[in-house]
């Protein structure tokens, strides 16, 4: 007699008691599944994008803004910082600070951030060119894959910028056409889906709207003509650098100027003064100082309280799940009663009715560790659309995870276990007083 096979058609007998249990467990698993799956890649994200910064100086603000803003690119900046204020951290010979890479941001192409900055940042993320070369010239710029796979940009191409990170035709720096002369390989960080180019091109292209605007609003106080003669004049340039792009020292030339943000590198982590910088930056200085690892280790607590609380439900709806297969285990086996003593009357041992009991529990765990996994996965690659669109950064469904083979033991763990008191019982049952009962 076919064990597994009896164990199917008990299990299928009851198809409402079979559903509910399967529902249950399912939902269990499926929810802690999910959490697994979001908490695994959201943590390989941020953990991606650190790029071994150890300081993120900026305008004073939030700083958790100012990390998710300048190294996650997810946020808004706290605001600009003049290069005056910031000589001391751009000097190369600081004792302190082994590198010191300037971002500037405000433009975007199709909601893609173009970054002004020197070749220091592709070296923070081990980035190397896939195509073309790395931005050379004013205008010139080296995108991210994503950027290209996304907008199909191809070296060569030339394209115009908006306003602030929401791609607007309203906004757009339509007098300023920017060139791709290089496409990065993939690395699976945050580069990968921004546009870079010289700090000093994202001062001619803000410096060309300040003066359109000058320009409109003299107009509006002169004659027609004298505006029309305005309009003519020859836009301002910005000449190509004599310094290495690779440096800071075209931006040590240029006080008055602004850039959003410096990531910073230090000589030693361990040193009295590097461990201290953060706190003297911010008591002493206009600029705000945020170290990074310790902002999104912040962050992480925050999302580990809202998914502690989905475990707990999870957790919940786990012992209900399990609660569900022993309660229906256990009238299954009161109403097999006398099925089962004919099964040891036709010479089916103890052991035999044991077995089968707990091998329904078994099933009944697995299926619904099957179903809940899949519907983990699906919600995953659902969800990871919206997080695509919102935020640019890629998550999926389609992975599989060590965690999953370990939920599953527990899963069927939990199976077995519902099925013990109801498989012990079938086994103790007196086959003469069922039958004479039956």
């Amino acid at each position: 007699m076919n064990a597994f096979r009896l164990a199917i058609r008990n299990i299928l007998d009851k198809p409402l008691n079979l559903l509910l249990s399967i529902i249950l467990f399912a939902l269990g698993v499926g929810l802690i599944n999910f959490l697994i799956l979001f908490n695994h890649q959201l943590k390989d994200k941020f953990e991606s994008n650190l790029a071994d910064i150890d300081l993120v100086l900026g305008a004073k603000g939030s700083p958790l803004q100012l990390i998710l803003c300048n190294m996650y690119h997810i946020d808004n900046p706290t605001g600009n910082i003049k290069i005056g204020d910031a000589k001391p951290f751009l000097n190369p010979k600081h004792p302190i600070i082994a590198s010191a890479v300037p971002l500037s941001l405000g433009d975007n192409y199709k909601n893609f951030r173009i970054v002004g900055t020197n070749y220091g940042f592709t070296e923070l993320y081990k980035a190397k060119i896939s195509q073309g070369k790395l931005w050379e010239a004013p205008l010139e710029v080296t995108i991210g894959q994503q950027v290209a796979d996304e907008t199909n940009l191809k070296i060569g191409d030339t394209f115009t910028s908006s306003h602030g990170f929401t791609d607007d035709v309203d906004l757009a720096h339509d007098h300023n056409a920017f060139k791709v002369v290089g496409i990065l390989a993939p690395t699976g960080a945050v580069i990968d889906q921004l546009i870079m180019t010289q700090t000093s091109t994202i001062w001619q292209v803000h410096k060309h709207e300040e003066e359109e605007a000058t320009e409109t609003s003299a107009e509006e106080e002169h004659d027609h003509a004298e505006g029309e003669e305005h309009d003519h004049q020859e836009e301002p340039q910005v000449q190509t650098s004599t310094f290495p792009l690779g440096s800071n020292e075209e931006l040590l030339t240029h006080p008055e100027e602004s850039i959003t943000s410096i990531l910073v590198k230090y000589k030693s982590r361990t040193s009295f003064q590097a461990l201290n910088m953060p706190r003297m930056v911010n008591e002493n200085t206009s600029l705000q100082a945020a170290a990074p690892a310790y902002e999104i280790n912040k962050l992480v607590d925050m999302v580990g309280v809202g998914t502690d609380g989905i475990k707990a439900i999870a957790y919940l709806i786990g012992f209900v799940s399990a609660l569900s297969i022993f309660i229906s285990l256990y009238r299954a086996m009161r109403d097999r009663k006398y099925e089962l003593a004919l099964i040891r009357v036709m010479g089916g041992k103890r052991s035999y009715i044991f077995n089968l009991i707990v091998l329904e529990g078994f099933l009944l765990a697995l299926i619904g560790w099957t179903v809940g996994t899949i519907l983990s996965h699906v919600s995953m690659e659902i969800m990871a659309g919206y997080l695509k669109s919102d935020f640019r950064y890629s998550f999926t469904g389609w992975i599989w995870l060590m965690e999953e083979w370990f939920l599953l033991g527990i899963s069927l763990f939990i199976g077995v276990l519902s099925a013990l008191i109801p498989a012990l019982s079938a086994a103790k049952q007196d086959v003469n007083e069922v039958l004479d009962k039956g």
